[in-house]
């Protein structure tokens, strides 16, 4: 991680200064406020060795990759899991290089874990204008393949943890291909994360070929096991898809942001903005069928709030809002589709 400005002791107690001497700071700077008090604490405290290399390390990465990706956050991406041992005559490969091709073609840009088999079948689709490679430190069978390892978007991290993170903190979708306890790995924490909330609704695709059963028998293994004991809820079950091809892989994930845009909970009310404007009509219908999501209130049009003025490139979008009920995030995704079936129906 190359760096464009060395500091001097001098230039450290400038920067500090400037900071913690601010009478008026803004949200940015009371966070940087933070940022130092945290690291003094550290020293307060008395950390191992150990703790303060794990903390110095992860925050280093964390920096550095959020540069990284900074200029591109008004593009889609799609995160692509999948085997770095899948050879380039598999199917899968080809169908993951047609894949990243077609999300480029609608607009996408791809994530992958920069290393061989699936990820380097994604950069290869995608061409590395369009890539980002996330690696690991491992080894063995993670040196960065050729598509993407001059690339300036390559980041290569330490630590599992720090890479999770930006796979799924930049993503708008995340796609698993057939692999192994990696594969499973990122998947099942995706999964884990949208499920409980602590990561936004997105599309999630199980990228299976015409007549395999990969799959197939692990949406068997959770509905037998985990929906028949009682261990998820039915509508946990619209976390993911299975896809046979990579059109349909693409056309779901348009389609899941085809009215819907993003969100965010500004205080206790959850603000949806659109990509176009619902019907009256189609705003009631959905305080009435998903009651037990919107609590205690109803769902309304509003206007930018006070809380998104740090996102003025959305400030147009139209919105709807409610007081959300958090305790089904899975409901919330099969209520993203109905808003987007409503804005269809809508002419939209």
């Amino acid at each position: 991680m190359s760096e464009k400005k060395v500091y001097t002791p001098e230039q450290i107690v400038t920067d500090v200064r400037e900071i913690v001497s601010d009478v008026n700071p803004g949200f940015s700077t009371r966070l940087h406020r933070e940022l130092i008090l945290n690291s003094l604490k550290c020293r307060r405290d008395e950390l191992d060795v150990l703790d303060l290399k794990v903390l110095s390390r992860s925050m280093a990465e964390f920096r550095y990759a959020a540069r990284l990706f900074k200029p591109y956050r008004n593009r889609r991406k799609v995160s692509i899991f999948g085997s770095a041992r899948t050879g380039e005559d598999d199917p899968y490969y080809q169908y993951a290089v047609a894949f990243a091709r077609e999300l480029v073609g609608a607009g996408f840009m791809v994530i992958t874990g920069a290393a061989d088999g699936i990820m380097k079948a994604g950069n290869v689709g995608a061409g590395a204008e369009h890539s980002f490679g996330v690696n690991i430190l491992l080894p063995f069978e993670q040196a960065a393949n050729e598509i993407i390892g001059d690339d300036p978007k390559l980041v290569t991290f330490k630590y599992f943890f720090t890479r999770k993170l930006f796979f799924l903190m930049e993503a708008h979708a995340v796609a698993l291909f057939p692999g192994g306890f990696g594969t499973h790995d990122e998947g099942f924490e995706t999964l884990t994360l949208i499920q409980t909330g602590k990561a936004p609704p997105m599309p999630f695709l199980l990228m299976e070929t015409p007549g395999d059963d990969y799959w197939a028998s692990y949406d068997a293994f959770i509905r037998d096991q985990l929906l028949r004991r009682g261990l998820i809820a039915p509508e946990d079950l619209s976390l993911y898809r299975i896809i046979h091809s990579a059109q349909e892989g693409v056309e779901w994930v348009k389609r899941f942001y085809s009215t819907y845009h993003s969100m965010r909970l500004v205080r206790d009310m959850l603000v949806i903005r659109l990509e176009r404007e619902l019907p009256d009509a189609a705003v009631r219908a959905l305080g009435e069928e998903f009651t037990d999501v919107v609590k205690q209130s109803t769902v309304r049009k509003v206007n930018a709030m006070q809380d998104e003025q740090n996102e003025p490139e959305l400030w147009n979008h139209p919105r709807i809002a409610f007081r959300y009920d958090q305790r089904s995030p899975s409901r919330l995704i099969e209520m993203i589709h109905r808003i987007n079936a409503l804005g269809v129906a809508s002419g939209g």
